[in-house]
């Protein structure tokens, strides 16, 4: 999936994903390719991204949202 992840200031993230875990408001979640369309609070947690090459990066958030497209396409916009 396509994925970017923005704080107010950066971007965090921006690249294709095979996998996003995070912490929203409703519990953990865990997105991988072609998620049905959502859009979600995020919690105060560890977002976790793994990359394409199946490598994986971390981003301590302090909340923000969640959206999934119907395009495969992911966006987080936190707060760090």
């Amino acid at each position: 999936m396509k994925l970017s992840i923005f704080s107010l200031k950066n971007v965090l993230y921006r690249g294709d994903a095979g996998l996003v875990n995070c912490q929203t408001t409703e519990g953990e979640i865990t997105v991988l390719n072609n998620h049905k369309p959502l859009i979600s609070v995020l919690d105060r947690g560890l977002v976790r991204v793994e990359d394409a090459e199946k490598r994986n990066h971390y981003f301590q958030v302090k909340g923000g949202f969640l959206e999934i497209k119907s395009t495969n396409e992911a966006r987080l916009l936190v707060e760090e």
